[in-house]
């Protein structure tokens, strides 16, 4: 008796979260009408796209920037789309890295947990002498500006990072692309400071060890780390909600710090109108100002269970630069102040 091997097609897995293209259709100043030219060949719809949680294979991706750059007729995309990607828009990964006790710390959160975001690349630490070497590689064979259009967001993005951490510019730091000086080369000054190299063998930042020691400017590590474990929870309980606008702006304000995102920012991810956002919401019974409440509140009173931190540390990490602002929010919110609450919370 002889048994015959049937041969499967594996196929090829999609990791890439969609938000990034989005940030690409968002700098293309497209509107809703328009995503099909950016989405041509990716076998990619229009709702799928604009879900929150969808993912892109490699494949897809790359497809998507080749339109963006035939769209856009700038060669500079990848610096323009680098400068979007701040510290909030990559999710737990983003989390961990800027609530990290120093850059150094953070780069390495980067490195373990930069697969979960894009697969294909890879960031490899390494000390040589008082600096620390950035190493990033691709592990998918990339067209030339497909490449230097990823490169530039890269490099642009640890920047963003480093410079939200350190609390200044890295003009310490030094850039090698693996690519020959481009045509717009005078304008990367304007993106990234310190020392940059072209032509060279590797796709590389290093900085000084010193600098990558000194403490995080901008964030308590525990509080943030509190902050994500307390998002994530409640993110997983949206999974099973059906695709509504509220259930959307609900996820799309737990993937952001506290109370940052702007009615406005949050119609453009849509891709619709201010107006429109207001009307859609209203027609499901709710707005934004009352599904803010609602994330901010439960936030607020789960910190107040849930942790020992001080009524202005909790303050401050919903973005309150006034603890008496968050205090008269709390009693709008509970009908009595956030002390009271925290010793009887199961009155509520």
């Amino acid at each position: 008796m002889t048994t015959q091997k049937t041969g499967c097609v594996h196929k090829p897995a999609a990791d890439i979260p969609s938000n990034y293209s989005r940030l690409i259709a968002r700098e293309l100043d497209l509107t809703a009408k328009q995503l099909p030219r950016l989405l041509q060949g990716t076998g990619l719809g229009i709702t799928q796209f604009l879900t929150e949680d969808s993912l892109l294979t490699v494949a897809q991706q790359v497809r998507v920037l080749r339109n963006a750059l035939d769209l856009s007729g700038q060669p500079d995309l990848g610096l323009r789309l680098g400068k979007r990607l701040t510290p909030a828009t990559h999710g737990a990964m983003g989390f961990v890295a800027y609530s990290s006790p120093d850059l150094h710390t953070a780069l390495q959160a980067i490195h373990t947990f930069l697969p979960t975001r894009a697969r294909f690349i890879r960031l490899y630490l390494q000390q040589v002498d008082e600096r620390l070497e950035c190493i990033l590689d691709f592990r998918e064979p990339l067209d030339e500006d497909i490449q230097r259009c990823i490169s530039e967001a890269l490099v642009k993005a640890l920047f963003e990072f480093g410079e939200f951490i350190v609390g200044r510019p890295l003009h310490d730091a030094e850039i090698c692309f693996a690519y020959p000086k481009p045509e717009y080369h005078s304008i990367y000054p304007d993106f990234l400071s310190g020392q940059i190299h072209f032509d060279c063998d590797r796709l590389k930042l290093t900085l000084p060890k010193a600098l990558c020691r000194e403490p995080n400017a901008s964030a308590d590590h525990e509080s943030y780390r509190l902050a994500l474990r307390q998002c994530e929870s409640m993110l997983a309980q949206l999974r099973h909600d059906k695709p509504t606008y509220q259930a959307r702006l609900k996820k799309m304000m737990l993937s952001r710090p506290p109370g940052t995102l702007s009615e406005d920012e949050a119609a453009a991810s849509l891709f619709i109108s201010k107006r429109t956002l207001a009307r859609k919401l209203r027609q499901e019974g709710t707005s934004f100002g009352k599904i803010r409440d609602e994330i901010l509140s439960q936030q607020a009173a789960s910190y107040l269970r849930d942790s020992q931190l001080s009524i202005e540390a909790i303050a401050a990490l919903m973005n309150y630069y006034d603890s008496a602002n968050f205090r008269r929010a709390f009693k709008r919110w509970f009908g009595q102040p956030p002390e009271r609450f925290r010793l009887n919370p199961e009155s509520m």
